[in-house]
């Protein structure tokens, strides 16, 4: 089993989630089309933080996004985003995703972004994600390349890309890779 001792974001710097910068990298009506959202998907952001995705996810269903975060602020900060775009199909649920406060197959998709290389464990939070996860259902994670770079977490907090994919896959879930930018990759995963 794979374990981390990753550092947890701090809100006081959620202003940097929403910045230019990381809206030019990171485009989020771009990213969230591979996770191929529709209208009648329900969806968990784990990890939504100030809602940098779970805005643009919660448009593109009419039905409920989970926003999971363990930071009650980081979900305050995205309860008065949602508000201003009126936005209600959001349910906020404060917790780990070592062991996520979902009912199992409550999701058919779900997003993590930024947020694994936080985890205490990657396995525990990948059988997580297959817990809450209908059979056939789509995961999308998102993480800083390996490399080192002027934002983002330490490099030897970061995650290579090519053992990323390998995890996922030895966690029976089938997988590819999608090299984002520069300083990001995806994984894109459906379950079994």
């Amino acid at each position: 089993m794979r374990t981390l001792t990753g550092k947890k974001f701090n809100p006081d710097k959620a202003h940097k989630l929403v910045s230019e910068e990381r809206k030019a990298l990171l485009p989020p009506d771009k990213i969230i089309e591979y996770l191929e959202v529709e209208a009648n998907d329900v969806v968990a952001d784990l990890g939504a933080g100030n809602g940098y995705f779970t805005i643009p996810i919660a448009k593109s269903t009419n039905n409920t996004v989970y926003a999971v975060d363990i930071e009650p602020k980081m979900l305050d900060m995205l309860k008065e985003n949602a508000v201003k775009d009126n936005i209600e199909n959001i349910n906020y649920v404060v917790s780990d995703l070592v062991e996520i406060k979902l009912e199992d197959e409550s999701v058919n998709k779900a997003i993590i972004s930024m947020v694994i290389h936080e985890v205490s464990s990657i396995d525990h939070t990948l059988n997580e994600i297959k817990r809450i996860l209908k059979p056939g259902g789509q995961l999308l994670l998102i993480e800083w390349k390996a490399i080192e770079t002027e934002s983002g977490p330490p490099l030897h907090e970061r995650i290579s890309a090519t053992d990323m994919l390998e995890t996922i896959q030895n966690a029976n879930i089938d997988a590819e890779l999608i090299d984002l930018n520069s300083q990001h990759y995806a994984v894109k995963a459906r379950m079994k």
